[in-house]
């Protein structure tokens, strides 16, 4: 693949406050086009996708915010990523709040079937987001995402129909926890995901982590979904963000993460997710997050200009 098909999901309603929508035009505008193409990407720009009609979608649990609005982005996010998935270009789905991944996510694992082969996904991100509709305490859907993907009961509403393939739990890397809710703790346990909190990061560095997975990928033949949170990243480097946990990764471990990557060629498609300009601190945050993009498509630390953030 030599051509990368970047695609906006102005998506806000699942995070509960307002802002994310504004990031893929944020991302534009720090220059994702111009950094890609400067590494001798050839990028296709969709513009910004719209959600489809979702008037049948309910949920029995008031407390679920917007459940109407994020089906609707989850029912057109899958098809354009079912789209994606079967041509030969790398997607990069511009977010918009962490919501996204529930039809991004879903519409790569049902092509990834299709063809015969698993997908894993790495998981960059300070929560695990694998609340369900019945178990979420705050009610904003952006913390479902893994949940939805890996078959958990109770999402009906989102596609109205089932998954027709689900992601294998155990294929799933966490790496960057650093808050997670009890009960979400314990499903994710019970599922098998890998999880890697920013504790383990500390004692046995981010690379020894990250490198195992990456050996599993390679080893099943699989394709390899990348979801970027904002909140992966130390928020003292990526301000914002509305979902702020200190003790996040360093600049350079973010972009070691992204270097790795790169060199393991296994990677197929990305998130960037939870940017919300109206938090930032003139641009800084949507720089960075293109910068760690840059890394992910080749650009070598050498090759880094100076700025500052």
């Amino acid at each position: 693949m030599d051509r990368i098909v970047l695609l906006g999901a102005p998506v806000e309603e699942g995070s509960g406050r307002r802002g994310c929508r504004m990031g893929p035009d944020a991302f534009r505008t720090a220059g994702i086009v111009e950094e890609l193409e400067t590494l001798g990407w050839e990028v296709e720009d969709l513009g910004n996708t719209v959600p489809a009609p979702a008037a049948d979608a309910v949920s029995e649990r008031p407390q679920v915010q917007n459940l109407r609005a994020i089906a609707g982005w989850t029912r057109s996010l899958h098809a354009h990523a079912r789209t994606l998935a079967a041509r030969s270009v790398f997607p990069i789905y511009l977010g918009g709040d962490h919501s996204i991944s529930l039809g991004t996510v879903s519409g790569h694992a049902e092509v990834a079937a299709e063809q015969g082969r698993p997908l894993f996904v790495l998981w960059l991100d300070a929560h695990a987001d694998f609340n369900t509709l019945q178990t979420t305490e705050s009610g904003n859907l952006h913390g479902t995402p893994l949940a939805f993907a890996c078959g958990e009961p109770g999402f009906g509403a989102l596609l109205g129909r089932p998954l027709a393939a689900t992601v294998d739990p155990r294929r799933v890397c966490l790496l960057g926890l650093r808050s997670v809710d009890p009960k979400e703790r314990r499903m994710v346990r019970r599922a098998g995901l890998v999880t890697h909190d920013m504790r383990s990061i500390d004692e046995s560095g981010i690379s020894a982590l990250l490198r195992p997975f990456l050996a599993q990928v390679a080893a099943e033949n699989g394709l390899l979904h990348v979801s970027l949170d904002v909140d992966f990243l130390d928020p003292d480097i990526a301000p914002a963000v509305g979902t702020t946990v200190p003790g996040g990764a360093t600049f350079r471990e973010a972009h070691l993460v992204m270097e790795m990557l790169h060199d393991s060629g296994l990677v197929t498609s990305l998130d960037l997710v939870e940017l919300n300009p109206f938090l930032d601190e003139r641009g800084r945050t949507a720089r960075l997050m293109v910068d760690l993009t840059a890394s992910l498509f080749g650009r070598k630390v050498l090759d880094r200009p100076t700025r500052g953030y």
